[in-house]
Parts: structure tokens; sequence; C-alpha cells
């Protein structure tokens, strides 16, 4: 698992921006962006970045571009960037007027492209997608030369232009960059840097019907923008060689490059890809599906902004790939929660409860603590009568040695309400299931109240039947059985589903929840942190979803049971 660096010291990203600021390496300047590509939503693994590229900007005076790597037309939407805009913003950053695209520099990337052709540094090939896999080589093996590399300058350039033109069927020609079929490092090994693509671009339309690979358009949208630390993740890396050489050839602005682990996250799936094939084979109900880790499904959850940005600085920034374990993540908002989020009582799985010496006419109301953390959220009247309803867990007929919860013969405590005592039990006479307790109280017990001076060991919490809400709660759990279902045994992550990652009930609340605001966050007293869905949730009628369980109870699961 992630071990992060000691708060004192920084990370080492930061350092060498401060050390590049003492030399005066950069003029005095911090530009970073943050480069999305618009194909999918943003995960909690977009979230790492973002944090750390706005957050470095904003702590040494500089500036942020948000630029999209709009590159190709075939996997895009406007769909994606605007969810990445919102959920930018959410987070709490903002870029100003530092919106980019790497469309908006079409016609300077293909002038480039132009320049690397006339000085002999980049050629049109003809090679189709097997030749090009068999010419290419592999690491222990040289590639050979495609036909074209020996094409004249001239014949390639009227051969672009003609690409540009739309000339040509998709796949016919690609435009190489003309660097070394025998380097150890595939991507030096005459890379493709431009391809015909006759698809409808979501801003340029079908202006273009050739676009730039991506290696080619980001590397040379960081030099445009004047990027002083384009900060990447590790896999990049070994791009960085290629990136230098097309910097160098053309001559222009060298932004330097940093690489850090990306983010990995326990029972969790960050592959745009294997996300989306859970969201078109509707193993889940959509991008905002709150199992997933994108911003919106965390969102719709009831995950923070401030959680989340907690989270990110927790797990620190290193030049290691490791995985971190979620229940830092589910730390981190019941950290927030248990300072901010107000206390109710709501029964999931409820047992009828007859207390038969309260008078049934009778109601009355009892003071309750909303935030025990912070004395200024005050407290709330909840109402009391003779017909409850508590959990199920909290009744056995036969209980084990320790249990202080509720049994025949049995005194509990009902929370800031009263003793009561289990006299007998109902039972439906074909299954023999528990349907009803009949019990009494202890009026000199009213309001929480120990009489007599005596103790009772179990505190339950309870709902009045006359007064309650019924409501719809979604219990929420981790998507996937195995820690890393990515490296799974078999590759096979969706045999690792967790069947029992959703279930649905109909709780009863306190009546005060009907009003509940939608993306309003609670603690249902003993069961969990639960959010009203911003989605479906109507006035009058809330629908919960569960944040995160009150304790981290998959430390308990053996790993043998999680494979």
């Amino acid at each position: 698992m992630n071990t992060p660096e000691p708060a004192s010291t920084g990370h080492f990203i930061r350092r060498i921006i401060e050390d590049d600021l003492k030399t005066g390496k950069t003029g005095g300047r911090v530009v970073t962006r943050f480069p999305p590509e618009p194909n999918g939503p943003p995960h909690i693994g977009h979230a790492k970045s973002i944090g750390m590229n706005f957050g470095l900007a904003a702590e040494f005076g500089g500036v942020c571009h948000l630029r999209f790597d709009d590159t190709n037309p075939s996997t895009e939407d406007v769909e994606y960037v605007d969810a990445f805009q919102r959920d930018i913003r959410w987070l709490g950053f903002d870029w100003g007027q530092n919106l980019f695209y790497a469309s908006d520099y079409y016609e300077r990337l293909y002038t480039y492209a132009v320049e690397l052709i006339k000085k002999g540094k980049a050629y049109v090939c003809e090679l189709n997608t097997g030749e090009f896999k068999e010419y290419r080589g592999v690491p222990t093996r040289p590639g050979k030369e495609s036909p074209g590399r020996t094409r004249l300058v001239e014949e390639n350039l009227d051969i672009f232009a003609r690409m540009r033109a739309g000339e040509f069927d998709e796949g016919r020609y690609v435009l190489r960059a003309r660097i070394d079929m025998a380097s150890p490092n595939l991507h030096l090994r005459d890379p493709v840097i431009y391809r015909i693509k006759k698809e409808v671009h979501h801003r340029t339309g079908a202006v273009w019907c050739i676009y730039p690979m991506y290696d080619f358009a980001h590397c040379l949208s960081d030099s445009i923008e004047k990027i002083t630390h384009s900060i990447c993740t590790l896999e990049f890396e070994v791009h960085r060689p290629l990136y230098d050489w097309i910097l160098d050839a053309l001559e222009v602005y060298h932004p330097r490059q940093i690489e850090f682990a990306r983010l990995n996250l326990s029972y969790t799936i960050m592959s745009k890809r294997k996300l989306q094939q859970l969201v078109e084979g509707k193993q889940v109900a959509g991008w905002d599906d709150p199992r997933l880790p994108t911003l919106a499904g965390l969102r719709r959850r009831g995950y923070t902004p401030a959680a989340i940005r907690d989270f990110c600085e927790r797990i620190g920034i290193t030049k290691f790939n490791s995985l971190t374990d979620v229940a830092l993540l589910e730390h981190c908002i019941r950290d927030e929660l248990n300072k901010t989020a107000s206390r109710v009582m709501a029964v999931l799985n409820p047992l009828r409860v007859v207390i038969d010496n309260y008078p049934e006419d009778q109601e009355e109301f009892f003071d309750a603590v909303n935030n025990p953390e912070d004395p200024t959220m005050g407290s709330r009247k909840v109402p009391f009568s003779r017909v409850i309803y508590i959990e199920r867990d909290d009744f056995r007929e036969q209980p084990p040695k320790k249990f202080f919860r509720l049994a025949p013969g049995q005194e509990v405590r009902l929370r800031y309400a009263c003793y009561i005592t289990c006299t007998s039990v109902v039972k439906d006479d074909k299954t023999g299931e528990i349907v009803e307790l009949h019990c009494t109280y202890d009026p000199a017990s009213r309001g929480g109240a120990s009489p007599d001076g005596r103790k009772v060991r179990g505190t339950i919490h309870w709902v009045s039947a006359r007064h309650a809400v019924q409501a719809e709660v979604r219990l929420y759990d981790r998507l996937f059985l195995h820690e890393n279902p990515a490296e799974a045994e078999g590759n096979d992550f969706l045999r690792h589903l967790n069947p029992n990652s959703l279930q649905v009930v109909t709780g009863f609340l306190e009546p005060g929840l009907v009003s509940v605001n939608p993306w309003d966050r609670v603690q249902f007293e003993r069961l969990g942190y639960f959010c009203a869905d911003g989605v479906d949730s109507k006035p009058g009628q809330p629908v919960f979803n569960r944040i995160v369980t009150l304790k981290d109870s998959w430390g308990k699961i053996e790993k043998g049971s999680a494979g």
C-alpha cells in the first residue's frame, strides 16, 4: 500500500519547483497545466492531478491551464468536456481565462509537421497496420525501415497536403517522424505523428480530416503555452525522449517534464476503457453510479470536495507505483462528516415493538443532540409513541454472551427516550419469523434518565411508528471483491464484481427527514453516513445513499474470501 511522504518535507515535485525558482531557471514563472483527453468523465485519479497542478500553481503564485488534448474525434465528446469543467470547479479549483484546447493549435501543429518534412525529419508512410507492426520490430530486435522513408521531401509535402485536402481514405497514409528504427525505445522507431480520420470533431467540425497524434500535439501544446512544469504520470516517462526529440527538432520552447505515480485504488477499477465497459454492459447505472470512482459517482454517493482533497493530500506524490487502500478515502469522509453531519435516527431492517404500558393515544417529544462534536448545532425534538420500530439485529431471542441489546427479560435504553424491557415475542405461525415484540417501559426513565441509579449497558436507536417517514435507502458497498481487480488472475475483472454492492431497502426515518434537501448529508446513528440523492430525491420523498459505514468492516474480511 502507498505510504505518504512526511508532510514536513513536501513532495519531490514541490522541491523541483522551489529549486527552479531559486536558480532562476524559469524566470520566476510557474505555469502548470491539467491536460485531460475528453474521452470519458473525470475520476478520483484525475482529482489527484487536478489538485496537484492547480495547487502548486496557486502555492507559487503561478497559473494553471486547463487544456483539453482533443486529438481523437472518434472517442471524444463535448459531454466529457463539460464534465471536466463542472467537476474541477466542484473540487474548488478554477482556471480563470486559461482554458485551451489542442484543437486551438491545429493549424500551427500542421505547420510544425510541414517544417519537419522540410528538414527531412518526417515522411509519409503507406504501410498498413499489420505491416507497420512487423516493420517496427521488438525491443530486442531492430525494426526495418519503411519504403516511404527514402521518399523525397517534395513528394512528402505533396502527399501530406493532399492528405489534408481529403483526397485519401483512412489508413492509406500516415506521417511519421524519422528518428531511429534501431532504438531500444519503441516510441522512437519512427512514430506516427499524423493520421487520416474523416470524422467530425466536436469543436472544429469537418474542417480537418487529418489529426495529430497525442504525443505530437501534447508536447507542442505545452511548448506553445510556455508551460514551465509539465507534470505527467509515470507511463509517460518512456515518451519523454520522443517529446524531447520533437521539441529539439523544431527548435521551440522546451518545458520541463516531471513524472509521478498515478493513483491506483484498491477494490476499484481506474481504467477508462474498463469503466466504460461497466457502463455499457449495465453492470452499473451510468457514469454517475455511486459505486464508480468517477467524480460524478463520488459526488452522488455523498463524498465532499474537501474529503477528496484531503485524501489526495494524505496519499502524497511519489515516483513509484503502488496500491492505495480505499479505506483511507473512506476514513477521510468519515473524519469530515463526524464533525459536520447531523445525527438522526433511522431503522433500515425494522422490527415492530409495542410498549404495552404506554398509553395508546399518548405521544411526547424528547430532546436529541444534533452533533455531540459541535454543540453549536443544537438539538431537535423526536416524537415517541406506544409503537416503535427498532433494528431487527438489536434483538436476539436467545442472546449470546455479552449481547447487551434487547432480549427476553433484558432491559435496554432507547436513545434519548426511556428504558424498556422485553416481555414477550410474537411469531408468524407459518414461518416462525419474529414479527413483533411486546415490552414495558419504566416511566421514571423518561428522557434517558437512570432511575434508582441502575445501569443499563445497551443503548439502541428507534423510530416512532406513528411518525415515521418511509424512504428508499440504497446501501452501496465496494464494487469489487478483489483487492486489485485490474491485476486479478486471468485479468477478467468482471468476474470479481461484488453481487452485494447495492442493496435497496425501505427505511423508517425520523419525521424531520421528510424535508431534507438534496445533497444533505446525515449520520443515521449506529448505521453510517448517508446523503440525500441529488438526482432521485423529490420534495417530501427523499432517497438516501449510504456514503460509508461508521467503521471499516472490510478490515475483518479474510484475504481468502476477497479473492
